[in-house]
């Protein structure tokens, strides 16, 4: 059993990353309602909001092999990462919704009919609500091993994620490339997982021995 003050680090530790999460969605909102944004401000907050909801998705699925494979123990943090994520697909959809379309249900359904990167992300929000829905203890007792089978779905998000900013810039970068390699990466390691851990074990047992024997 936590020692209580543990037990307290540790949730303060995680309400500060929900703060510093929403920082970026505060300061973009502040730029826009200050005029501050230069171009297409709403275009721009819209993007925004979304490259950041892809980066947090990313960064849930890190937290797995930056354990594995560095040792870096983030798991604490994870649900609050894929929380984070959710709300900024939320914000992401809503800027489209209302200040983009302006509740133009026809043009909303146009978009999502005729515009395949659009319908993608339509999918990955879609896909994303059981997780955040599920993503209690109370659901992970419910539900038991069925959780775990449900939060696959995460691969699939950050995937359709990557691709639907990859599609959505108009002017092609690095970045976009950056975001799909790094989503696939992320998402391929998972069935590779067992067999990198089988791996390391002996190498780790051969770096032990000396120490044991002296």
């Amino acid at each position: 059993m936590q020692p209580a003050s543990s037990r307290r680090w540790r949730g303060a530790g995680i309400w500060a990353l929900y703060a510093a999460g929403f920082v970026p969605a505060a300061y973009w909102f502040w730029l826009g309602a200050t005029g501050r944004i230069p171009g297409n401000a709403i275009k721009e907050f819209e993007h925004v909001l979304g490259i950041w909801a892809l980066r947090f998705l990313l960064a849930t699925l890190a937290v797995t092999p930056l354990r594995d494979l560095a040792g870096i123990n983030l798991l604490r943090y994870r649900r609050a990462l894929g929380l984070l994520a959710f709300w900024y697909v939320v914000m992401h959809f809503l800027t489209y919704l209302v200040l983009d379309q302006n509740l133009n249900l026809a043009a909303i359904l146009a978009d999502i009919a005729k515009r395949p990167f659009i319908t993608i992300g339509m999918a990955c929000l879609v896909l994303l609500l059981p997780l955040a829905l599920t993503s209690n203890a109370a659901s992970i007792r419910r539900l038991g091993k069925n959780w775990n089978r449900l939060h696959r779905l995460a691969y699939v998000v950050v995937l359709g994620g990557a691709i639907h900013y990859a599609m959505s810039v108009k002017v092609v970068t690095a970045e976009p490339f950056l975001y799909l390699v790094l989503a696939a990466a992320l998402v391929l390691y998972r069935p590779f997982r067992g067999r990198i851990a089988r791996r390391r074990r002996p190498a780790a047992g051969l770096r032990a021995r000396p120490e044991q024997s002296g």
